[in-house]
């Protein structure tokens, strides 16, 4: 079994905040790849569902995010799931918005519900680390992370969810790679390289060459095709 985690916090109030952007990542998934409906069990929500022909559980706590781990850990232990077949979705402020970093163990770096994770299994699960940018300051990181995404973020934000969505069978299947890509080709869509038909086809604006057998315009001439 494959168990994907999404962090955020619970209620109507935190619904849309950028501290949730690991709760929207799974409603994305379970909706697109037909899921189960969500229940309550192990302290959060849970459904379950089939990619790539690996049984997959998503998991949102409902603890708070501080207390993250006390679900994960219930879910891991109730179902032995290995820490290699976990993978957390959380935020990340050290990322530019939109940007994504998959990444196997390692710290927590000051993000709360890892910290809790982290101490109740230790460092050695997958993580996706989902960019909401940073306030710039760290007195103001409380803020900005329990504050709703603007308007201008939305774009970015759709683009990324569908890319985690597309990418969900290549994550569950193990292929690191190829989910990536999957986020990359909606987050990043490559240009054309073609010119476009109008463009290709605009006619260069050049001069009319002059008539060799026609006598030379005269300065009055002249004059008067500057009035024309």
């Amino acid at each position: 079994m494959k168990l994907f985690v999404g962090l955020g916090n619970p209620g109507a109030k935190y619904t849309h905040n950028r501290h949730n952007i690991g709760f929207m990542a799974l409603d994305r998934i379970a909706e697109d790849h037909q899921f189960t409906p969500w229940r309550s069990k192990f302290q959060g929500q849970i459904c379950d569902g089939t990619l790539a022909g690996h049984k997959v559980l998503l998991l949102k706590p409902t603890t708070f995010m501080n207390l993250s781990g006390q679900s994960v850990g219930e879910a891991v232990r109730f179902h032995k799931v290995a820490l290699d077949q976990v993978t957390v979705f959380h935020d990340e402020l050290d990322l530019a918005p939109g940007k994504l970093r998959l990444k196997q163990g390692g710290g927590h770096a000051g993000h709360n519900g890892l910290r809790s994770i982290h101490a109740h299994l230790g460092a050695d699960y997958g993580r996706v680390r989902l960019g909401i940018g940073h306030p710039g300051h760290k007195d103001a990181v409380a803020g900005f992370v329990l504050r709703d995404f603007a308007k201008a973020d939305q774009n970015w934000l759709a683009a990324l969810l569908t890319g985690l969505s597309n990418g969900a069978v290549h994550l569950a299947a193990g292929d690191g790679a190829k989910f990536m890509n999957a986020v990359a080709l909606q987050t990043a869509p490559p240009r054309s390289s073609k010119t476009t038909k109008s463009a290709a086809q605009k006619p260069v604006q050049t001069a009319a060459a002059p008539d060799k057998g026609a006598p030379a315009p005269s300065p009055l001439q002249r004059l008067l095709e500057k009035f024309k």
